[in-house]
């Protein structure tokens, strides 16, 4: 996952998640060199990144103070720094929360009864990597999906099972029903 900018029709990386984590480290300590000793990066891999960034916006990310011969410098992100992490990290979010939500709909089939429909298969047809399942519901009509054939395997699906199959905006999910004793 990156932030990229996009000039003549091609993409020029802003920001991945190795420089999200330097410019949050720089944030937190106020340092370049600590925030690059406290990723066991290099002093100057870290400055090479900063300017690499700083290039392609053409503002600077990062300000610095020299220190003195004992040191003492310090480092802060600049309002663009901070404004380019803010959108990486709402970036960042958004995709974790897409995917957590996608993990739970998997997980505990949370769908609404207008996408849920209950079936038997009447034929499971193998091809490569990908597979037909037609599926007969109790609506009378059929639905076919094609899945994977990894898929087929994983849920022993064969001719007669009862099934669910669920409708996505795109796609139709199976799931196998457990045979009630």
């Amino acid at each position: 996952m990156w932030i990229e900018r996009k000039e003549k029709g091609q993409g020029r990386q802003i920001l991945g998640v190795g420089m999200a984590k330097l410019l949050r480290e720089i944030r937190q300590t106020n340092s370049i060199a600590k925030a690059a000793e406290n990723l066991s990066m290099p002093y100057r891999t870290a400055w090479e990144h900063i300017r690499r960034i700083e290039r392609v916006l053409g503002k600077k990310i990062v300000e610095t103070r020299r220190g003195g011969a004992r040191g003492g410098g310090s480092a802060k992100l600049t309002h663009e720094g901070e404004k380019i992490l803010r959108e990486y990290e709402r970036y960042e979010r958004f995709l974790n929360n897409l995917i957590e939500e996608e993990c739970l709909e998997a997980i505990f089939m949370k769908i609404s009864a207008r996408n849920y429909l209950r079936g038997v298969v009447k034929s499971v047809e193998k091809d490569g990597i990908a597979a037909k399942v037609r599926i007969e519901i109790k609506t009378p009509a059929e639905i076919t999906a094609l899945i994977t054939r990894e898929a087929v395997e994983e849920l022993n699906l064969n001719e007669g099972d009862d099934v669910e199959a669920v409708i996505k905006a795109t796609e139709v999910l199976v799931a196998k029903s457990e045979k009630k004793e």
